[in-house]
């Protein structure tokens, strides 16, 4: 993740072992509703990050940024980031 290598050291290792954390089915996780429906959450720190379990059982992380950003993102166009526009 470009995003996880541009985060200062501490933050870039919480991120590390929170996506660690994940992969064994742990972790501050929270399932979004509404247009966002099927996306997860998942919190580390100050940080979101938005990903999707895909049918095969991998996870696909595919967003990263702070609380306000990635939420003012996501209620833009939800669609757009997961590919289906």
């Amino acid at each position: 993740m470009a995003f996880q290598r541009a985060l200062a050291p501490a933050p870039r290792r919480a991120m590390k072992a929170a996506l660690m954390r994940l992969a064994d089915g742990r972790g501050d996780v929270k399932a979004l509703e509404d247009d966002l429906d099927g996306l997860y959450r998942l919190r580390v720190g100050v940080h979101r990050v938005i990903f999707l379990y895909a049918p095969d059982g991998a996870i696909w992380c595919f967003f990263a940024e702070r609380r306000a950003v990635v939420y003012e993102i996501l209620s833009a166009s939800p669609a757009e980031l997961i590919g289906e526009d």
